[in-house]
């Protein structure tokens, strides 16, 4: 049998009722539920950027040392996923997801009253953990709420979240950060986390584990080929998008020399193009996630080799950008349900190894970004972007198109 199918649960290591039966109705309120869930967790994530100055001169530190605020939530993210997994035993993942929308309400309200870097980097310890966790839990959790055939639609339900974030996290925070202050807009924020629990308190059904995932179960979803391309994938393609996407601005102001205001407009509409990219990106993986992939990953390198080849020219450059945000936007959809195809009956432990891949490549591409920019400029992160994002394509493409063929010819064949 192809390693894309669902073998039999018992050899897996995870909960045997990780799906529904297929009859059972779709709950798409509680679905709902964690799509805002994920919307108050990533705005949680993103507000240090638009508050990091302020933030910077209250806390008597360097604008370098709050911006590490980001990296403690990327670093403890990488890990919480395989740690909840492995440590979560059989609890009830509503009593989990509970929790961690507990925790988003905690690490906002701590940041919001620090008084040094130390005690802001431990609130955003807390952040992390719950973000990872969430993202190590989100496909299992679909996988729960509807029925496989719906499975495309609830995760990109979910990952919608993220999109509404990416568009109005910054510039929300930017406002209220200038209306209310920092430490007033991070206690919005813990306000938005806990209005996400008291609505997931009323829609989360019980969902209780019927095994205790453990090592084994990592490594037999380690053992799957097309776990394997997909987490392979992610890390290239991530990594070149961070990369670049990282010093975007840098590029924007130094080779086609936009107004601020022009590349704010720019950055707003890469956040609305990553909105309709979700979208898009949903409705193509429905039908092979493989393509969708590899489709939404060559436009993001379109977009990065358009600014190499005539990123000089404003126009070329604000429509390339936004095409990137397009493009990116369809990507964590799409390789959240490839992921989940590729093992239905793992869907935990590869949830939290789909997770940790992603916030490794974030950690590496804006490292790997940084020492290119200071390196060779701005073009040099821009080629780097294009040929990592361009090699994870073209994986998925020959790679995943591979195990989807051989899917569909031993379903033919019964």
């Amino acid at each position: 049998m192809s390693d894309i199918t669902l073998p039999e649960a018992a050899a897996s290591g995870e909960p045997s009722s990780l799906t529904p039966a297929a009859d059972a109705p779709p709950q798409w309120t509680a679905v709902f539920s964690l799509s805002f869930g994920v919307f108050g967790l990533v705005t949680a994530e993103f507000l240090p950027v638009s508050l990091l100055t302020p933030m910077a001169a209250e806390l008597g530190v360097s604008n370098g040392a709050v911006g590490q605020a980001i990296t403690a939530t990327a670093a403890v993210a990488a890990i919480a996923g395989p740690l909840l997994v492995l440590f979560s035993g059989r609890l009830d993942r509503r009593d989990i997801v509970w929790t961690l929308m507990a925790l988003l309400v905690a690490s906002s309200v701590v940041a919001a009253y620090a008084t040094d870097i130390t005690t802001l980097l431990a609130a955003r310890a807390l952040l992390g953990f719950a973000l990872g966790g969430f993202w190590a839990m989100m496909a299992a959790l679909a996988l729960r709420l509807v029925p496989s055939a719906l499975v495309p639609r609830a995760i990109s339900i979910i990952i919608m979240g993220v999109s509404l974030a990416t568009v109005f996290a910054a510039p929300l925070g930017a406002f209220l950060g200038e209306l209310w202050g920092w430490r007033a807009t991070f206690l919005a924020a813990s306000a938005l986390g806990a209005l996400a629990l008291a609505i997931q308190l009323v829609a989360l059904p019980r969902l209780p584990s019927a095994a205790s995932p453990g090592l084994a179960s990592f490594r037999a979803a380690l053992s799957r080929r097309s776990v394997l391309i997909g987490l392979g994938t992610v890390i290239l393609v991530i990594s070149g998008h961070f990369a670049g996407f990282t010093f975007v601005r840098p590029f924007l102001e130094e080779i086609p020399r936009l107004e601020i205001a022009t590349i704010s407009l720019a950055l707003l509409a890469f956040g609305i193009g990553g909105f309709a990219g979700n979208v898009a990106g949903g409705a193509v993986a429905a039908r092979s996630p493989a393509l969708a992939v590899a489709g939404c990953s060559f436009l993001v390198a379109l977009a990065t080799l358009a600014l190499i080849l005539f990123g000089a020219l404003g126009p070329v450059a604000f429509a390339a950008t936004v095409l990137w945000g397009f493009a990116f936007g369809a990507f964590p959809v799409s390789v959240s349900i490839w992921n989940a195809r590729a093992a239905p009956d793992l869907a935990e432990s590869a949830g939290a190894l789909l997770s940790a891949s992603f916030q490794v490549a974030i950690a590496s591409g804006a490292v790997l970004g940084g020492l290119l920019i200071d390196g060779t400029g701005p073009r040099g992160v821009m080629v780097y972007a294009t040929l990592a994002v361009l090699a994870g394509a073209s994986a998925m493409l020959v790679l995943g198109r591979a195990v989807e063929r051989r899917r569909a010819t031993q379903d033919a064949l019964g």
